[in-house]
């Protein structure tokens, strides 16, 4: 059925606002068929070609339509407005006239007026000062001279009050200034002037982020991609502002349209994958920081994320790529802890055929040529032998494997060849049993075996000849190197390098670097005295690498991060912080701290010497410059007459004989205001561990070498839950560990009421955990407000989730008042 001029024009205006552009341009174009001059056909596909962006078709179609209808208000408006946007002023003046003249009155039509008028004023007098004028004041900026800049963008603003340019500057110096009001003023000012100044929605929403007010910043970033849809660093930003909202899918979401804008965009991956992570998606995770690290492979902040989230992740496909990346972390410093990723390392390794064989394989003296193949075949894998080198291998298969190796080794040294794939070897599993403590089980033939090459080597030292490399290697895979007296004469060939340098000369730095440790007074308390013993023969924990920040923070910023919640605010304002760690081990704690926080000025106590040199050793090999150490008991510290802006305490309190009576010296330390971050065991968390110490007390075990591998040696064989549990324990897996997770002379355990109940006491604020993603699981039954911050909610979780806290509870506090 044909339809009539009227029908059709419906029609067509119900496609146009449908969308259904090609409909509605089929219908306009039939109508104009048969009455050119139609005037609501012609203004609609004005309108049409005006949303195609063709203001000069709409132009000629409104021009039909108003010479049709010269009464018709609307008509005149999309018409002006043509001219205006086609830059027509003079044109639009005319035509507002004609508009008048013919009785057109419309609020539409008084701002088209006032659109002209502004538009005719601004072009009478120039927008902006010359170029060299822009550029003495431009060049300020990007030098630093922020002052020098504000100061020359505002004196010019008086002479140019609608230079969109110089309130841009303006409003930058402001905020790099840290006047972020003042800077938010200057770009509205610009986007009064020009609506559509991207830049000023840009920058105004990186300062509304800077003040606090993310929902601003969220809306303005909002408008930033509407005005300019392919800006891509604009939807990064915003991506960043709702993850820090918490609102972590669309913070993806947009991110994803950041990455799809500039897939090169690799702190989009990054940022992106932390936001993954914190959602508890590791294996999208992952590849997130993967991608950000193939852009940039110097991407030192994807690399540490990484590495923490692989920390007990277990692979069941080859990745190469992947394995080739944590290799690259374990060759530079600083990237990832080796402890942390090495189960995610050997779940990968465990895919590889020549790991495989090795691991499937049982050899004895009869069979080293076929273990000499399969050494050759491992050095494939460089990974496996670089990991061996920095951390204890926490896997039974692996330790089963190297525990065979070294005895066959060691029955076989006579015959072992000199090739550089089994050197290479040998090196790895002296440093492997270095790094574990030497746990390996020794059966006497081994013990007989090992006194007489000993003896041999000590023999040829004394007639003046150097032992093989083998024979000293497979020495230091029995027994550290520094305790033979004659460690002195061996050559420092290259093939020795690293296994003298761990296994001789480090340890001669830290006995020197004892006589150097300042000591505040000797120990007074017995329990003080039982745990400083302790840690002396053992140090604890053995460490290669750290990977902690290496972009200090101001106060403000790490609180941000950490979402600590803050009763008083005058600590964000502190510059340079004066900060106390009590209980330092052997320095990763106090490294990690001083490297977190901005111009901070880092005192680290412990009880032991041997732990307090481990830490010096490590620091200065670092070139870290802002951590003093002390030996000291916490309970002395009074006797420094000094206060503190943060004291962190983890693991300490726990092992003192009355916990309480150290926290309260900890917070007489504290300055009013400051922050508190504690360490302390969980009591749901460890009642496998708390079984297995009544069971070690029942047993009458000792806490020498020989004691310490009997007991690990039943456990392994048992098949209790209990024991299952903590042989999944990367503890469990080096004396030194193993002796701090059962074997303590002192430890106390905590539930969350009494955390509560102590707090309390001591008039210290809660003001949260130190958690990471465990908080996002958290959120998933807990989303209020205020949740993260209820520690009986905690503990309710805590309840349902008894091993959340395996490690320790680490929570911020505030003494206020």
């Amino acid at each position: 059925m044909k339809l009539t001029l009227e029908q059709a024009l419906q029609k067509g205006i119900e496609a146009r606002k449908n969308g259904q552009i090609q409909k509605a341009n089929k219908h306009f174009t039939d109508i104009l068929g048969v009455q050119p001059r139609h005037a609501h056909a012609n203004h609609n596909m004005g309108l049409l070609a005006e949303s195609a962006g063709n203001a000069q078709a709409a132009l000629v179609f409104f021009k039909r339509a108003l010479e049709s209808r010269p009464k018709n208000n609307q008509f005149w408006l999309r018409y002006i407005g043509a001219l205006i946007k086609l830059d027509h002023i003079n044109d639009a003046q005319d035509a507002l006239s004609q508009a008048q003249n013919n009785g057109i009155k419309s609020v539409g039509l008084d701002r088209l007026e006032h659109i002209i008028s502004d538009i005719q004023t601004n072009k009478e007098k120039p927008q902006d000062p010359p170029l060299n004028q822009q550029r003495d004041i431009v060049s300020a900026y990007t030098k630093g001279y922020l002052q020098q800049a504000l100061t020359g963008a505002t004196s010019a603003l008086k002479a140019y009050p609608h230079s969109v340019i110089l309130c841009n500057i303006a409003g930058a110096a402001c905020a790099g200034l840290l006047q972020f009001d003042r800077a938010i003023d200057y770009y509205q000012i610009a986007i009064k002037v020009n609506p559509k100044f991207v830049e000023a929605y840009y920058n105004m929403a990186s300062a509304l982020q800077n003040k606090g007010d993310l929902k601003g910043a969220i809306q303005a970033y909002k408008q930033a991609v509407l005005i300019k849809p392919d800006y891509a660093d604009a939807y990064y930003n915003l991506a960043n502002t709702l993850k820090d909202m918490g609102d972590l899918g669309a913070a993806i979401k947009s991110y994803k349209q950041a990455i799809k804008i500039n897939p090169n965009l690799h702190n989009a991956h990054n940022n992106m994958g932390n936001a993954l992570k914190d959602m508890g998606k590791l294996t999208a995770a992952i590849e997130s920081y993967k991608r950000a690290i193939k852009i940039n492979p110097g991407h030192g902040d994807a690399y540490r994320n990484l590495g923490k989230s692989l920390q007990n992740v277990v692979f069941t496909r080859p990745d190469s790529d992947l394995k080739s990346i944590i290799h690259s972390m374990l060759e530079s410093a600083n990237q990832a802890r080796p402890k942390d990723i090495a189960a995610a390392a050997l779940s990968l390794l465990k895919l590889e055929p020549a790991v495989k064989e090795i691991l499937s394989t049982h050899v004895s003296g009869e069979d080293l040529q076929l273990f000499e193949r399969l050494i050759a075949n491992v050095d494939e894998e460089p990974l496996f032998l670089k990991l061996m080198t920095l951390c204890p291998l926490g896997d039974l298969a692996f330790e089963k494997t190297l525990t065979n190796a070294r005895s066959t080794l060691l029955m076989s040294v006579d015959n072992i060849s000199a090739a550089p794939k089994t050197l290479r070897f040998l090196s790895a599993l002296a440093l492997q049993c270095f790094a574990n403590d030497y746990l390996y089980h020794q059966t006497d033939e081994e013990t007989k075996s090992l006194t007489i090459l000993e003896t041999l080597v000590e023999q040829a030292l004394l007639k003046g000849v150097q032992p093989s490399p083998q024979q000293i290697l497979i020495l230091g895979s029995y027994k550290a190197l520094h305790q033979y007296q004659w460690c002195g004469q061996l050559s420092l060939t290259q093939d020795l390098q690293a296994v003298l340098a761990m296994q001789v000369f480090e340890p001669q730095q830290e006995h020197y670097l004892k006589t150097k440790i300042p000591i505040l007074k000797e120990l007074c308390n017995k329990v003080s005295s039982k745990v400083r013993d302790q840690y002396e023969e053992s140090p604890y924990p053995k460490w290669i690498d750290l990977g902690c920040s290496l972009s200090p923070a101001p106060i403000a910023k790490v609180v941000k991060v950490l979402k600590i919640r803050l009763f008083e605010h005058s600590i964000i304002e502190v510059k340079a912080p004066t900060i106390l760690i009590a209980g330092c081990g052997t320095g990763q704690h106090s490294i990690d701290t001083a490297a977190r926080f901005k111009n901070a000025k880092v005192l680290a106590i412990d009880l032991s010497l041997s732990s307090l040199a481990y830490a010096q050793r490590k620091t200065e090999a670092l070139g870290v410059q802002n951590l003093e150490y002390m030996q000291a008991d916490l309970l002395d510290l009074g006797q420094l007459n000094k206060t503190f802006d943060i004291i962190e305490s983890s693991g300490v309190l726990h092992h003192m004989e009355k916990p309480m009576v150290g926290w309260k010296v900890l917070v007489s330390c504290l300055k009013a205001g400051g922050l508190m971050k504690i360490g302390l065991y969980s009591e749901l968390a460890r009642q496998h561990i708390v079984k297995m110490r009544e069971e070690i007390q029942q047993l009458g075990m000792g806490t020498d070498d020989i004691g310490l591998k009997r007991f690990r040696n039943e456990v392994i064989s048992s098949k209790a839950p209990h024991h299952q549990l903590i042989i999944s324990s990367p503890d469990f897996h080096s004396i030194g560990s193993l002796r701090d997770l059962l074997f303590h002379v002192q430890e106390h355990r905590f539930t969350m009421p009494q955390i509560q109940h102590c707090l309390t006491e001591l008039d210290l604020k809660f003001c949260g955990f130190e958690v990471g993603t465990l908080t996002q699981d958290f959120k998933r039954t807990n989303s209020g407000e205020d949740d993260a911050y209820d520690l009986i909610k905690w503990h309710a979780y805590e309840q349902a989730h008894p091993h959340a806290f395996a490690g320790m509870y680490q929570f911020w506090c505030q003494k206020v008042g």
